[in-house]
């Protein structure tokens, strides 16, 4: 079988730092920022804008505050836990290792007592209807590991006695996150704006505040983690005034991605744009003999982080060992060929595939990505 001819414009298909928005460029950032410190006049007002353009984009209600914190999407949510759990018990949604990895840290690391685990396997949603909302509730709104989204927020009653806390981090700006749901939600720069690492979003509804104003949690809290003082929410960390030392570079870099989202049509262009994405990764599998989703209901399949499995008996008749050893080969197939970078299943998850669909991501790469997965199928598995 011969190797097909086009290939992407774009290899980069990672699921996390994710492709530069199309047309991107390093020469195109500002760099009067650079050397200058993140509290001086205007850096800190390129930092509220990045809060305030995000909060534009997304729709966020008026009354939800917006905040940049260290230590990306994972910070965000840690920095929510320690802060705000223990006040109520504990409902966990674990359904891939990110939710697995909440889990534990609401277990093992903060030890609470009443906490329950509702979890499915890789591909599946546990059974929402099971959630006890007297409880804080956790969960993902989409498995960037699994695949699997939450199809909506109707499951989540608006009158709860609990939080939400969400981890929205490979959902926001490519799905609709109905706002009013939640309680916290955080996510990272990284994920479908493209942007670099670093920094995390977390976003509090009047609920969430009025938590942090009214609980103190038994535990020591870092000082990266602290939300509050002297019993005050620290209202500057939601002006633009960080926790610790943010890059500018970074900085300029997400300012320059929320204006792409801006001037391609905000929220809906981007929610299309992944869609679409999703659209032409269904339309090869439904003929496909050798792949499949990881998601089971179509309902429930990311469009952002898409994961696949691989359904070929001669495949499946593999131990897991050699399940991995194959997929590693196929990968690395691709990479060599500079047709496809970093789409391997993440490394808790089943063995398999999983292409990054966000909106940075060009639908035609997508398309010219394909005939070479089949390739390289078939490439492994002749041996």
């Amino acid at each position: 079988m011969n190797p097909p001819v086009v290939k992407p414009a774009n290899p980069r298909f990672s699921s996390g730092p994710t492709s530069k928005r199309p047309g991107w460029s390093i020469a195109t950032l500002p760099t009067a920022s650079l050397g200058r410190s993140h509290r001086a006049k205007a850096e800190k007002a390129k930092l509220n804008k990045v809060i305030e353009d995000s909060k534009r984009l997304l729709g966020m209600p008026a009354d939800y505050l917006l905040g940049i914190v260290p230590g990306s999407d994972s910070g965000a949510f840690e920095m929510a836990m320690w802060t705000m759990l223990g006040a109520r018990g504990v409902d966990v949604l674990s359904w891939e290792s990110f939710g697995q990895g909440w889990l534990s840290d609401a277990q093992k690391q903060l030890k609470l007592d009443n906490v329950r685990d509702l979890g499915a396997d890789y591909g599946e949603l546990p059974d929402l209807t099971a959630v006890n909302f007297d409880h804080d509730v956790i969960f993902t709104w989409n498995g960037t590991t699994s695949g699997v989204r939450v199809p909506n927020a109707d499951w989540i009653p608006a009158d709860r006695a609990g939080l939400t806390f969400c981890d929205a981090t490979s959902a926001t700006f490519a799905m609709n996150i109905d706002w009013p749901k939640l309680d916290v939600v955080t996510w990272s720069w990284q994920k479908v704006l493209g942007g670099e690492a670093g920094q995390g979003m977390i976003a509090l509804s009047p609920r969430a505040v009025a938590r942090l104003e009214s609980y103190t949690p038994t535990w020591p809290l870092p000082k990266i983690f602290r939300l509050t003082k002297g019993g005050k929410l620290i209202s500057d960390i939601f002006a633009g005034a960080t926790i610790n030392t943010p890059s500018m570079m970074a900085v300029e870099d997400q300012l320059d991605a929320l204006d792409w989202a801006t001037q391609i049509g905000g929220l809906p262009a981007l929610i299309e744009r992944s869609e679409a994405n999703l659209d032409v990764i269904a339309k090869w599998l439904s003929t496909s003999h050798w792949a499949a989703f990881l998601a089971t209901d179509e309902a429930t399949r990311s469009s952002t982080s898409i994961c696949m499995k691989i359904i070929d008996p001669w495949f499946t008749a593999q131990d897991a060992a050699s399940q991995t050893g194959l997929i590693k080969q196929l990968v690395a197939l691709l990479e060599s060929e500079n047709v496809a970078y970093d789409i391997g299943a993440y490394r808790d998850a089943p063995p398999g595939l999983r292409i990054w669909g966000g909106a940075t991501v060009e639908s035609q790469d997508i398309e010219k990505l394909l005939p070479w997965l089949d390739w390289a199928f078939h490439q492994v598995k002749a041996g």
